[in-house]
């Protein structure tokens, strides 16, 4: 059997016994009455003195944490997903023939156990069990003999070992769910519709990533997993929602940091007749209303600064960060070839077939990034950077987009979206002109390009009337790492992408 080799012979000598005692070690159901929360607190309601509280007999059951046995008395932990909580077994009160089988039961097993509440000369509210099941055995240990799954690859590639060892762990993804669901709540309230939109696309597009490829039989056809939301949210707009959002995976075929994960989550929202300074208003206001409702506060601790989230936010314009920055003005360069040139006298190694758009960006990431630790939005970018926004109302050389920054980490995206649809024809086709070498590149070494597809469809889509909109994008991992303290994405995806590894489900 594969894998028999790793299972530990005494635990597969007591589940031979317990076998042989006509006993199923992994029955189908339980009835519980409580979790251990619950019948500890049920205790501080009833119960004060060191006799069983005046309560009906529950039920409690979890796993085995620790035994500890004493002539004909035992005590074992035992936790759920509420906590922990002590329970005693007597010889006299189970007989001699189920206390012997408590010797057979490891750390890890799961039990049932039913009884009465008591507290102990040392104040333990414990559980006076009178009978218990076996839930199921387990045939490995419990990491690191329960002090604690330290090693940091095997917490992520055996994420159930580390919620096991790891207490706080398992604190930080109930956090994240919190979080998710107070932004949930946040635009339920100010009327947004959540909705879903296919993962699978005929057209991957909406942000300037390489995707992965997939292919439906069926249709004999190749799609690709979603890079963004976008382009289906705005078909949404078009169809007459005025506030739609959605919180989901995207998958890009990039390289792995302790910002980047191959999929992440999502939150697109997209709201019409706003432009992005009311985008701007409610991405503070959202963030901000969040981490009060979390940690009853406006400021976070985050890789060792103090942040404050309380609105306003500054803005800043991106042509005068980098500026004040290198001393560079993006704007006094007409090309990629010119603003390369300088970009290399300042000692910058560049790729030479990236677009004057992806340079900006290096720019921002190497020189502006790593200064914006309190809350900042850079605003109005270059048109080369942002083929899907909208051109800035006082200078066509730039579009109405924004990216939030906190804590020396890009937070969110938003446009003015761009909504007129001979335009973003004709941005979708100098795109494709600009990338026209990376394209012949990727082509040539079998890969798909990096770049935005003409999507025809949601041209076709817009041709029939879009209104005004704002839309935004949040990363939520980035998010969860903001408000938890943590400097790796991995810390804060329960699954995330690692490299395979022979032996990899050794224990």
């Amino acid at each position: 059997m594969a894998g028999q080799e790793r299972i530990e012979q005494p635990r597969l000598e007591k589940l031979s016994r317990i076998l042989n005692r006509g006993i199923e070690p992994y029955p189908y159901s339980f009835r519980r009455t409580h979790t251990s929360k619950e019948a500890l607190e049920l205790f501080t309601q009833t119960g004060s003195s060191q006799q069983p509280a005046e309560t009906a007999e529950l039920s409690l059951a979890g796993r085995i944490t620790a035994s500890r046995f004493m002539g004909k008395v035992a005590f074992f932990d035992i936790r759920d997903g509420s906590g922990r909580i002590q329970v005693f077994f007597r010889r006299d009160s189970l007989g001699d023939a189920k206390y012997e089988l408590l010797h057979d039961l490891d750390i890890g097993d799961f039990m049932g156990v039913e009884g009465s509440l008591f507290k102990t000369k040392t104040g333990e509210i414990t559980l006076s069990a009178n009978d218990f099941t076996i839930l199921a055995k387990s045939l490995l240990p419990l990491p690191e003999k329960w002090h604690g799954l330290v090693d940091v690859e095997k917490r992520y590639r055996q994420r159930y070992l580390d919620l096991i060892a790891n207490e706080d762990v398992k604190e930080l993804f109930i956090t994240r769910s919190k979080i998710i669901n107070s932004i949930r709540d946040y635009l339920n309230t100010r009327g947004f519709i959540e909705v879903e939109t296919p993962v699978l696309q005929p057209m991957y597009g909406g942000a300037l990533a390489r995707p992965f490829i997939t292919h439906h039989h069926a249709l004999d056809q190749d799609l690709y997993p979603r890079i963004a939301l976008e382009l289906y949210l705005k078909r949404l707009i078009i169809g007459g929602f005025d506030k739609v959002y959605e919180i989901g995976r995207v998958f890009r075929n990039e390289g792995i940091s302790a910002k980047h994960n191959p999929e992440f989550t999502m939150l697109e929202s997209y709201e019409a007749y706003v432009d992005y300074n009311g985008v701007m208003e409610m991405t503070e206001n959202l963030v901000c209303t969040v981490v009060k409702k979390l940690l009853g506060r406006t400021q976070i601790n985050f890789a060792g600064e103090v942040i404050e989230l309380n609105p306003p936010w500054r803005r800043l314009p991106l042509r005068q960060a980098i500026k004040d920055k290198c001393g560079l003005d993006f704007m006094d360069f007409k090309d990629a070839g010119s603003l390369r040139a300088q970009m290399e006298k300042m000692g910058m190694q560049v790729d030479p077939l990236k677009d004057k758009g992806r340079l900006i960006d290096e720019l921002l990431s190497t020189y502006v990034e790593p200064e914006l630790k309190q809350p900042t939005f850079l605003i109005d970018y270059p048109v080369e950077m942002s083929p899907l926004a909208k051109k800035h109302r006082a200078d066509e050389r730039l579009v109405e987009r924004f990216e939030a920054f906190i804590g020396s980490m890009e937070v969110a995206n938003a446009f003015s979206e761009l909504n007129d649809p001979q335009e973003q024809r004709a941005r979708f086709h100098q795109q494709r002109e600009m990338h026209a070498a990376e394209v012949e590149r990727a082509k040539a070494a079998g890969e798909l390009p990096e770049t935005e597809m003409i999507d025809d469809d949601f041209l076709l889509a817009m041709e029939h009337g879009m209104p005004p909109t704002g839309g935004l994008g949040i990363g939520i991992d980035r998010l969860v790492m903001l408000l938890t303290d943590k400097q790796s994405i991995r810390e804060v995806i329960l699954f995330p992408q690692l490299k395979s590894k022979e032996g990899r489900d050794e224990a």
